[in-house]
């Protein structure tokens, strides 16, 4: 039944309908509690709270099915404005963002010169920025402009999955650009000719790729909510030394907030990953696909209406 769920959210996840009806509605059902408001003032007061309690954020400006120019450029303008304000108001922040928000799926030119502006903006503003992985057909090419940023900025990294099978050679080949990279489990529906349809076998496969990036001396950001992966993690660089400085854990804004106060709280860095925007619908639905518990909010959230 839980596979069942999953994949029924998966799949409105890409409803373009969907998509452009939750825009008029506001951050209704439940979305509230994963996304930190539409304006950048709103995420921002969000973000200024998680400083205070000693966590640090990456900050997402939302969108998906970006077809035109025009809501490329608008998109990337955002994503400025956000670099903009964390360097304005002294946020402990960096931002993440999504090639085909930035024009990837319409031309090479589009999207390299939203991120050429974007690049410069953080640069100017000495903001992080990390390049979220999309579905598996978009993996090589979001790869290959990350490779091609990276030769000219310091202050950019990507996102490994660890369900494709295609992973470890992928962290071979980007090892010569001695990158920060966000490691995470995987979020889409893919093929089992392309990733491992097994939990256990994503969990292996995650491990590995944790300790090899670790071991080559890379930054790498732990990105879950698995207790079991993040103890892991936490054995991994007592018993080889590694300095809590080279790694840091990552979890999404509205959940699991008490262990991300604890991990805090045991001197590792938290980074908690907050979205905001209008297009939050896609987001949304992700996020009720990846755990029941999710679900279950939102449906004792609509029923106290």
């Amino acid at each position: 039944m839980e596979n069942v769920m999953r994949n029924f959210f998966l799949f409105l996840s890409k409803n373009k309908f969907l998509t452009r009806s939750a825009k008029k509605y506001g951050l209704r059902f439940g979305a509230a509690r994963f996304v930190a408001g539409e304006t950048i003032e709103q995420a921002a007061a969000v973000i200024r709270d998680l400083n205070e309690k000693g966590l640090k954020a990456t900050i997402d400006y939302l969108g998906e099915f970006v077809d035109n120019k025009k809501e490329a450029d608008q998109m990337a303008d955002n994503c400025i404005n956000a670099i903009e304000a964390i360097g304005r108001e002294k946020l402990d922040s960096q931002i993440s963002l999504k090639l085909t928000s930035m024009g990837m799926d319409i031309s090479d030119d589009i999207v390299m010169a939203n991120m050429k502006r974007i690049m410069e903006a953080a640069k100017e503003n000495h903001v992080f920025v990390t390049i979220d992985m999309e579905d598996y057909e978009r993996c090589e090419k979001t790869l290959q402009i990350f490779k091609q940023l990276r030769l000219e900025y310091d202050n950019i990294g990507t996102v490994i999955q660890a369900y494709l099978f295609r992973t470890l050679q992928d962290m071979k080949d980007l090892d010569e650009y001695a990158p920060s990279l966000r490691l995470v489990k995987g979020a889409y529906k893919e093929s089992s000719e392309v990733a491992f349809p097994d939990k256990a076998d994503v969990d292996e496969n995650y491990k590995k790729i944790i300790q090899m990036h670790l071991l080559h001396g890379h930054y790498t950001a732990v990105a879950t909510h698995d207790d079991a992966i993040i103890e892991f993690t936490k054995q991994f660089v007592k018993d080889n030394n590694i300095s809590n400085d080279q790694f840091e854990f990552q979890m999404l804004y509205g959940i699991r907030p008490e262990r991300q106060l604890e991990l805090a709280k045991q001197g590792y860095t938290m980074r908690v990953y907050v979205p905001y925007g209008t297009d939050w619908y896609g987001y949304f639905m992700r996020r009720l696909a990846e755990r029941p518990a999710n679900v279950s909010f939102v449906l004792k959230g609509l029923l106290k209406k």
